[in-house]
C-alpha cells in the first residue's frame, strides 16, 4: 500500500499526464464543451440570480453544470492530495532561488506552496499582503474576464482548439508573469 501511495504523491510524468489532458480534451470537443475554470464564476452568479440585473448573467447556467462538478472535483483531488498523498518535503527549488528569495525578506522558502508570511490572513492587513493578495486577486480577476478566460481555458482548451484568440492570450500571460517576475515582484517584496 505505502509503494502505490509513494507512486501516486511523485510527480506525473509529461508522458502519462499529456495524454490524460488530451484525452479529455478530445472529449470536451466531442460534446461541443470548452473546458475553463474562470466560466464557473459566471456560471455560480447565474445560480444566484444575477442574470435579472445583468446581461451577462442572464444565460441557461443547467448547461454548465458539468464545469461545476469538474471544479468541485478539482478542489477535493487536491484536498485529498495535499492531505494525504504528499510526502511533506520542502518543494524542490534550486538553491539560486531560495537565495533569491531569502534575500528578499521571505522565510522558510519551499516549505509550502506559497510564502506564508505573505499569504496568511494576518498579512491581509499589512500593505504587503493587501497588495498580493486584494489587488492581486483584482488584477487576476478582471485579466481573466478582459481576456475572454483563464490561462487553464486558453491554453488547454483554446489551444486544443486551435484558436488564434488562446495563442495569443498564451504568449501575454507568458509575457506578463516574466515581465512582472523580473521587474515588478522585487519591488513589491520589498513593501
Amino acid at each position: 500500500m505505502s509503494q502505490l501511495i509513494e507512486f501516486i504523491s511523485a510527480p506525473w510524468p509529461w508522458w502519462v499526464a499529456g495524454p490524460i489532458i488530451s484525452l479529455l480534451m478530445l472529449t470536451l470537443i466531442y460534446f461541443g464543451n470548452s473546458f475553463g475554470f474562470s466560466d464557473n464564476f459566471r456560471t455560480m452568479c447565474s445560480i444566484f440570480g444575477a442574470g435579472k440585473s445583468c446581461d451577462f448573467f442572464d444565460f441557461d447556467w443547467r448547461k454548465k453544470t458539468w464545469n461545476l462538478v469538474f471544479a468541485v472535483g478539482a478542489i477535493l483531488g487536491g484536498f485529498i492530495a495535499s492531505q494525504y498523498l504528499t510526502s511533506g518535503d520542502a518543494i524542490a527549488l534550486s538553491e539560486s532561488t531560495i537565495s533569491e528569495l531569502q534575500g528578499y525578506g521571505l522565510e522558510n522558502v519551499g516549505a509550502d506552496m506559497v510564502p506564508m508570511s505573505i499569504f496568511n490572513f494576518e498579512a491581509l492587513f499589512t500593505l504587503k499582503g493587501f497588495v498580493f493578495i486584494v489587488l492581486g486577486g483584482f488584477c487576476v480577476g478582471f485579466g481573466t474576464r478582459y481576456a475572454g478566460g483563464c490561462t487553464s481555458g486558453h491554453a488547454i482548451s483554446g489551444l486544443s482548439d486551435l484558436q488564434p484568440a488562446s495563442l495569443i492570450a498564451v504568449i501575454g500571460f507568458f509575457a506578463g508573469g516574466l515581465a512582472v517576475t523580473y521587474f515588478i515582484m522585487p519591488y513589491l517584496l520589498a513593501l
